[in-house]
């Protein structure tokens, strides 16, 4: 097994491993920004990959949960909702949904974005944050801020 693939499983096995979520151990934006030194120029490496891994995981989750609170505020609306209708709106999530719950998150990711891209864009926020010697906070909440500044949603 390559190197990589070892990393997430013990990863993944590590969260799965918590019944309760604040008993993980939260990542700091100095420790990804450890990480995220070796992008771009060392993309496939263990840093590189949990650099980009880690951005892509919070991407993918916000934009999940986000879906699933907007699905649910919208049958909340209707209490009518027959159990077919209520099959479907749980399990057949589809981009329209995505796409309507994107501002829940207030970032919005255009379709298609390389994630090269957002990974750059929010490598560099973080560069620019150590730079200015602030190096406290959480991951989560520096490659939030930083979504929400490259990404916003356009009121349509």
């Amino acid at each position: 097994m390559n190197r990589h693939l070892a990393l997430v499983f013990v990863f993944v096995s590590s969260v799965f491993a918590y019944a309760d979520a604040d008993a993980v151990e939260v990542l700091t934006a100095e420790e990804l920004a450890s990480h995220c030194v070796a992008f771009p120029d060392e993309i496939e490496s263990v840093d590189g990959q949990y650099c980009v891994r880690y951005i892509q995981g919070f991407i993918d989750g916000a934009i999940t949960t986000d879906v699933r609170v907007m699905l649910n505020m919208e049958a909340e609306r209707d209490e009518n909702e027959s159990v077919t209708e209520t099959a479907i709106r749980t399990r057949m999530i589809d981009r329209n949904s995505q796409r309507r719950a994107s501002g829940y998150a207030e970032f919005c990711l255009g379709d298609p974005v390389p994630l090269a891209e957002v990974v750059g864009r929010v490598v560099a926020d973080l560069n620019e944050r150590m730079k200015a010697l602030d190096s406290s906070g959480t991951a989560r909440d520096v490659v939030y801020e930083s979504l929400r500044r490259n990404y916003p949603c356009n009121e349509s």
